[in-house]
Formats: C-alpha cells, structure tokens, sequence
C-alpha cells in the first residue's frame, strides 16, 4: 500500500514539472512571436527598438559618404578646371604673340604701301633708303642710312617721306650716310605758315617736337595751322610739310609769340625714308643706264 502511494506522487510530480516546462515554453514563445513578428505591416517591438537605435547611425554615415563623394567630385572638377585654364592661358599668349606679329606685319604693309603711293605720285630724283641705325644723343640727333656716295648721295641733300620732311645728310661715305633730324635742337629749318603766308625758323626740341621762332605778337596763328618749309636758301624745296601747331602763347615781355609745332613724321618709328637728289644727279643716272645699254 505504501510503494502504490509513492508511485502515485511521482507521477503527479512529474505531470506537474511537464505541465510547467510546457507553460514556459508557451510563454517563451509567446513572447518571441511577440518580438518577431509584424503586425499591420510593422516591425516586431525588437526590430523597431533595433531600428530606432542603428537609423540615425545610418543616415550620418550615409550622409558623411555623400558628402565625401561630393567633396571628391568638386575637386576632381577643380582640378579639371585648372588644368583647362592653364590650358586656356597658353592658348591666349600664344593668340597674342600672333596678333602682335600680324599686327607688326599690317603696319609695315600700310607704311610700304604709302611709300610706293608716294615714289608713284612724286616726280622729283629721289634715292630710296633703310634706315640702320641712331645716334640718340640730344643735341645731334641722327639716323645711319644705306645709301651713300655711291648711290648718289652728298651732304646738305634732304631726307623726307610721305609725310614730311626727316632732316638732311651731314655725312657720306661710299655707302652709308648720317642724317640730322630735323627735330634735333641743332636742326633750323626756314618756315611758313601756309595759310597766312607768316614766315619764321622751325627749330628743333627733341622730344617735344619744333618751336616756331621769330613770329610777330600781331602775326595770325592759330593751333592747327600747318608748316611748310619756306624754299628759302635752295636746300629745303618749298612746301614740304613739317608740322602742325599745337599751342600758342604770347607773353607779355618780347615782341614774338612761343609757338609749339607737332612733328608730321614720327621719328621714333622711321624704317625706310627718300633722300631728294640734285637735278644733276638724276642727269648723271640717266647717262650712266644709256651707257649700259648702249654696251
């Protein structure tokens, strides 16, 4: 009776212990389908804890890449940049040496083709010269030229252009020749004014160009009148050009007026220039091509 009653309570016990492993693991599951499972379309309370935890961590590494790719893009581009405006930079110089040259090439095609213009229309003896050198002293300002005694040329012979006169040689050797400028504070040219005929002496001022010497206060001048030699002493021909008059000013002392001439030719850019050759010099050329021919 005793060993019936105990095998009795063992099994009782036992069916208690099964009934409470089973009621844990019902429970344990529970509460996993709770965590695990989606309802209404969310996530479990875990994957949403998780999710709140890990979505700002996310979104700041998302958004530190995104910057890092943008930061590289700018850059890449930067660098691009400056390698097409270095780039850019050479294309302009090297437009710009060309302009110059083209520039250089149109300038000396103008003033060769005013220089033919001019041979063209002229008919006085004339000697064409290349301007080789200066002499940029102040006082005696000259120029060497490529023409000498064998082409013609002695001392006192005028040099001009097209625009005016440039000065006279003052020395010869077999084939170069030294020129004074007309505008050096040594040069003296007779001149008039050719509107009102009022005569005076153009001398020279370096830079600044002539001042008109010995014009009466009463004479009538006015800036823009033009001067032209006067023809006086047979070295300069009358009416070559030499200026215009730029200012006027009478003093009060003196019975003359101080009057400034701009130069008609530009001295700082004479290349090529005509040395005016005496009449007998262009009857001596005419016998010396007869004679070749005649041989």
């Amino acid at each position: 009776m005793v060993r019936k009653k105990r095998n009795s309570r063992k099994k009782v016990v036992h069916r208690t212990g099964l009934r409470r492993w089973l009621l844990f693991f019902l429970l344990a599951s529970f509460i996993v389908i709770v965590f695990t499972s989606s309802t209404g379309g969310r996530f479990g309370v875990f994957h949403q804890l998780t999710l709140e935890t890990l979505g700002p961590l996310q979104s700041f590494f998302t958004k530190l890449s995104l910057s890092t790719t943008k930061l590289k893009d700018k850059y890449i581009v930067l660098l691009n940049l400056e390698e097409e405006n270095a780039q850019l930079r050479q294309d302009i110089a090297k437009l710009r040496e060309q302009l110059d040259e083209y520039s250089v090439a149109y300038s000396r095609n103008r003033y060769l083709e005013t220089a033919l213009e001019f041979k063209q229309q002229n008919t006085f003896p004339k000697r064409m010269a290349r301007v080789v050198g200066k002499d940029p002293s102040f006082w005696f300002q000259t120029l060497i030229v490529d023409r000498g005694e064998n082409d013609g040329v002695v001392t006192g012979m005028v040099a001009r252009t097209s625009q005016g006169v440039v000065g006279q040689v003052v020395q010869v050797s077999d084939n170069y020749s030294k020129i004074l400028l007309a505008n050096a504070p040594s040069s003296a040219i007779d001149a008039i004014i050719q509107n009102s005929r009022v005569r005076g002496i153009l001398k020279g001022a370096g830079e600044q160009g002539y001042i008109l010497h010995y014009v009466l206060k009463n004479a009538e001048v006015k800036v823009g009148d033009k001067i032209v030699t006067a023809g006086i002493g047979g070295v300069f021909p009358s009416g070559i050009t030499l200026g215009t008059v730029s200012k006027v000013q009478s003093r009060r002392r003196g019975m003359f007026l101080d009057i400034v001439v701009e130069p008609a030719v530009d001295f700082s850019r004479l290349e090529f220039l005509y040395i005016n050759l005496s009449e007998e010099q262009l009857v001596i050329d005419a016998m010396s091509r007869s004679s070749v021919f005649g041989d």
